[in-house]
């Protein structure tokens, strides 16, 4: 294993973020001015897109224009995202918890979380609350872990990344919990995924696949990669599971060897052979932060070692070819959303998705040049900068609740 330090909880956030860049991109002196800034500019982003009255984050935070100028507009609201803002903002010090959160703390955001979840129908979050209350308020309430239970046990078909999201989640509850409760959990979350772990290391969007359509059966996300690899990698520290690491690597590999020459991180996978079934649009969050993290749980976990992948990846956000616009607008304290292509609404998708359907491998001769991958989405989602902080900010030692003020 590779465990990276840990920083005490009474230290200055600046220096806190130092030790985990310099031992996983050491050999980049550019490294830690880039990853500083972003991290920075993340806290700024989340207080944009939380709402005090409510105590939960936003759906989506978007720039708009109108006769006054430029402005951001914060839009709905999410229990998933406000779980995974919590689970960034716990690696802050509490201070600057409080000055993101109107005054309040990631482990109260969290164990609310937690509280709303139980009459929320919504297994995703479900997970996502458990795994927030266990990692940083230190609870694992028991109603969420049976609740998850009996969705496993009883749901048809649910999503990759909500069973991904379950097995995490199982795992960070059993350090209080004890593994006797979690155990079962675990077992069925792993079992699913296992089951459905294509040759190529990859996963479809949906288990069992057969649950949509022929066209899109064999069709998996960027998300439907990294949440199972994460979930894995977590999983064999906790039971000791050799295979459990192996599925991880496997699926490392795949969206590694995939990985675009400019370090993109591309959006869809045939689940029959890992091949990439449409890369556009690129998503800034998979660059800076859902990559980054999920290979560095791999790495901590006695995995493969990708961070040249990592490095690539985060290089990206300052050097896209894609686009002449900048993506990380310090003005607004946001990493615009993503690169996508000019296109009616996920045209290039469909086709790509239909056409490897009956042919693995297909491409759609002409697409960049008929549908260009020029176009950047001005919005920013709260759980894309709570990710970034958890992806590169050492745990706390300790709770998320010692007051550093």
């Amino acid at each position: 294993m590779h465990p990276l330090p840990t920083v005490p909880a009474e230290a200055d956030a600046a220096a806190a973020w130092r030790p985990r860049v310099a031992a996983v991109l050491g050999d980049d002196p550019t490294a830690p001015d880039r990853v500083m800034r972003l991290t920075a500019l993340a806290e700024r982003g989340l207080a944009a897109g939380y709402d005090a009255s409510s105590g939960s984050f936003a759906q989506t935070v978007r720039g708009v224009g109108g006769g006054g100028g430029v402005r951001l507009q914060a839009e709905g609201s999410s229990l998933r995202y406000t779980a995974m803002a919590a689970l960034g903002l716990g690696r802050l010090p509490v201070a600057r918890q409080r000055a993101t959160l109107g005054g309040g703390t990631a482990d109260e955001l969290a164990l609310r979380t937690a509280e709303q979840a139980l009459h929320s129908d919504d297994p995703g979050a479900a997970a996502l609350a458990l795994w927030a209350a266990a990692e940083v308020a230190g609870s694992a309430p028991r109603v969420l872990l049976e609740r998850l239970g009996r969705l496993l046990r009883e749901r048809t078909s649910l999503p990759t990344v909500d069973i991904a999201w379950t097995l995490t989640a199982a795992v960070a509850a059993a350090d209080h919990a004890g593994q006797a409760d979690t155990g079962d959990l675990v077992g069925r979350a792993a079992a699913l995924l296992r089951h459905h772990h294509g040759p190529g290391g990859t996963y479809p969007h949906v288990l069992p696949p057969h649950t949509q359509s022929r066209l899109r059966a064999h069709v998996g996300s960027f998300a439907d990669q990294v949440y199972p690899l994460q979930a894995f990698a977590r999983a064999s520290r906790l039971t000791g599971e050799r295979w459990m690491l192996e599925h991880a690597d496997h699926t490392a590999a795949a969206i590694c060897a995939a990985q675009g020459s400019a370090g993109q991180w591309w959006w869809h996978y045939d689940c029959r052979d890992g091949g990439v079934v449409e890369p556009y649009p690129v998503y800034s969050v998979h660059q800076h932060a859902m990559a980054p993290m999920v290979l560095f749980d791999l790495w901590e976990a006695g995995g493969a070692d990708h961070r040249p992948s990592v490095r690539r990846g985060l290089e990206w956000l300052d050097t896209h070819p894609e686009v002449v616009e900048e993506l990380v607008s310090e003005r607004f304290g946001l990493v615009w959303r993503k690169v996508g292509r000019r296109e009616p609404r996920k045209a290039a998708r469909a086709v790509a998705a239909a056409v490897t359907s009956v042919r693995r491998g297909a491409t759609v001769p002409g697409i960049d040049r008929v549908l260009p991958p020029a176009a950047v989405d001005h919005e920013c989602r709260p759980y894309e900068l709570g990710w970034l902080l958890y992806a590169w900010l050492p745990p706390l030692d300790g709770r998320s609740g010692v007051d550093d003020a």
